[in-house]
């Protein structure tokens, strides 16, 4: 008996403790170099979720916008209109949940990485590359929340007391914005470096293009025309300070997919393909990190008809088709941004024989595409509309006009990678700059030009705006902005920078931009008409009527989206925004006023 309790007693002090190596904490992941470049890599696998890139995030500042609109859908119709109570997850949580992993994820890379002198360039790298990505995730955060908890720290997630943060100031998120993207632009690489650097991972180019935005939604115009002026211009001996960048000569080359990516006008863009099983697999939620997880976005999904496999979620507004229809190229062509932006037949291509022009480059319209119908003869192809919710379906970052499918798959399977930087960007934004310090100068109409130049648009002249400095913002905020970047993500957030959501003329305004057009037999179930050509300011008041996607903006504030009821609720050191408090913003500076262009 004494025997046996001994033996039990030696059996029990000398237990083997075995270390899972396949169940790594954070405490021994992370200390060799090796681990750091995963924990890298990791980051961006962050911005590619629903709630960043791949969908959500990328398509409620769209709908932000007065360049698209949405009918009907529940999930979207709250940020369209603006009018969320903050009761919608998956318009306002998301955005917010998706971009803290990103920040996480960051923190803990920066956490880890030695900063004493004379360390590695390696690390140097690495540090650069979670800080922009970081700067990213709150530059979202500050222009879709307002008011967020500040982390960057990675020991504030050590105690409740700690992670249970309270908001902090706009201000404040963006200072840290600014202070990181500072940094990264020193120990970033240029993209001229090649491999993975001009391939898709962050340059200093990259943090430099995001830092002179966070200072323009800021309105320090000083400062970021300093920051542009140096990816634009070389030095006296011909060096190019952030590596070289240029307009690609097919404005199309910005959204087709394979050796057309990572092209010398994109500062930064989020890199996608169409791989893996998808179904189950698809990575819809931050927990599924299956290796089967397909590695595309689906904002094509949103943009697309249903009768091709789309969710119809989203239209190009009448107002933005008709603008790209006022002005021709110098050749007498149709401007091709058009032919890229809205998924229309228009009788115009069928003169485009695929000769190559200063405005086609590449010979597009090459078939006419939009996801091949074929009537008649086989060699006609219909006008596409909306089938779901009325209006023009979106082309830009879908395979409508690459002639690779006729239906696409369902959920995240599109490849091609989403540009959320170009250097068309820059050029505009230094004009802007230029004409908020200066007024119109001659420099500020050479850089609009040469974005209008690139699709054969007949030049602007300095005598056109006579001084007018309002004339020429109008012209870059409703002109060559929204015919450059139609669509895009970042529209809304300029328009709150430009204070448009706190200004009568210019609230009625977007209403103007975003106007549809639907029947009015039911008007308790508005059915879309079915043409999307026909401008919705003419419509007759017999059959059909009119509304915008700002009508239900009463609620000052929302320009912003609101915080989650439910991160409200666990949370209880954080308080509501202007959104979820419905109370108007005063911005500091003066808002330009609607200026006639006619």
């Amino acid at each position: 008996m004494a025997l046996s309790v001994l033996a039990a007693t030696v059996s029990c002090d000398k237990e083997l403790a075995v270390k899972n190596t396949n169940q790594q904490t954070t405490y021994d992941f992370g200390n060799t170099e090796s681990d750091l470049q995963e924990a890298v890599i990791a980051c961006y696998n962050r911005i590619r979720l629903e709630g960043t890139f791949a969908r959500v995030g990328y398509m409620n500042d769209v709908l932000r916008g007065d360049e698209t609109y949405t009918l009907g859908n529940r999930w979207y119709s709250p940020a369209d209109q603006l009018n969320s109570a903050g009761s919608v997850d998956l318009t306002d949580q998301w955005v917010w949940r998706d971009s803290y992993h990103v920040v996480n994820r960051c923190n803990f890379v920066l956490s880890k990485i030695p900063t004493s002198e004379g360390v590695k360039e390696s690390y140097k790298r690495l540090r650069g590359e979670a800080l922009f990505l970081r700067a990213l995730a709150y530059y979202q955060l500050a222009t879709y929340y307002q008011t967020v908890p500040k982390f960057d720290d990675y020991s504030q997630y050590g105690t409740l007391e700690t992670i249970y943060a309270q908001n902090a100031s706009q201000d404040e998120i963006l200072d840290l914005v600014e202070a990181d993207l500072t940094e990264a632009m020193t120990l970033l690489p240029k993209r001229d470096v090649g491999g993975e650097w001009a391939k898709g991972r962050a340059t200093c180019g990259a943090a430099a293009g995001y830092y002179a935005r966070t200072l323009m939604f800021r309105h320090k115009y000083e400062d970021a025309l300093a920051v542009l002026k140096d990816i634009l211009n070389k030095d006296d001996g011909g060096n190019e300070k952030y590596g070289h960048y240029d307009l690609v000569a097919d404005y199309g080359a910005n959204f087709r997919e394979g050796t057309d990516e990572n092209n010398p006008e994109s500062l930064f863009e989020v890199q996608f393909m169409d791989f893996g099983t998808g179904g189950i697999d698809e990575e819809w939620t931050p927990v599924n990190i299956s290796s089967n997880a397909t590695q595309g976005h689906a904002v094509e999904s949103n943009l697309c008809p249903s009768r091709y496999g789309g969710w119809a979620d989203v239209a190009m507004s009448n107002w933005l088709y008709n603008l790209y229809k006022a002005e021709k190229c110098t050749d007498g062509r149709l401007d091709p941004r058009l032919y890229w932006t809205a998924m229309t037949y228009e009788p115009e291509y069928d003169a485009y024989t695929g000769t190559v022009t200063a405005a086609y480059p590449s010979g597009d319209p090459r078939k006419n595409v939009v996801y091949r119908e074929e009537i008649n003869d086989g060699n006609k192809y219909v006008l596409r509309v909306h089938q779901d919710h009325g209006g023009i379906p979106v082309a830009k970052n879908t395979y409508a006009r690459l002639d690779v499918c006729e239906t696409i798959v369902f959920g995240l399977h599109c490849g091609i990678n989403l540009r959320l930087m170009r250097y068309s960007d820059v050029l505009l934004r230094a004009a802007e700059c230029e004409n908020e310090i200066s007024g119109p100068t001659q420099q500020a109409i050479d850089w609009i030009n040469k974005v209008r130049g690139r699709v054969a648009l007949a030049p602007l002249s300095l005598s056109t705006f006579s001084g007018n400095a309002d004339k020429l913002f109008e012209q870059i905020a409703n002109v060559e902005r929204p015919k450059e970047f139609g669509c895009e993500n970042g529209r809304g957030v300029d328009l709150i920078r430009w204070g448009f959501f706190y200004s009568v003329d210019r609230m009625q305004q977007l209403g103007e931009h975003s106007r549809y057009l639907y029947e009015r037999f039911d008007e308790t179930n508005p059915k879309p008409v079915t043409t999307a050509l026909l401008d919705a300011k003419n419509a007759g008041t017999e059959t059909a009527c009119t509304d915008d996607t700002y009508t239900s903006y009463f609620l000052q504030g929302h320009e912003y989206f609101p915080i989650f009821l439910g991160t409200l609720s666990a949370n209880p050191k954080l308080v509501g925004n202007s959104a979820n408090k419905s109370t108007p913003n005063t911005p500091s500076w003066s808002i330009h006023p609607v200026v006639s262009l006619n």
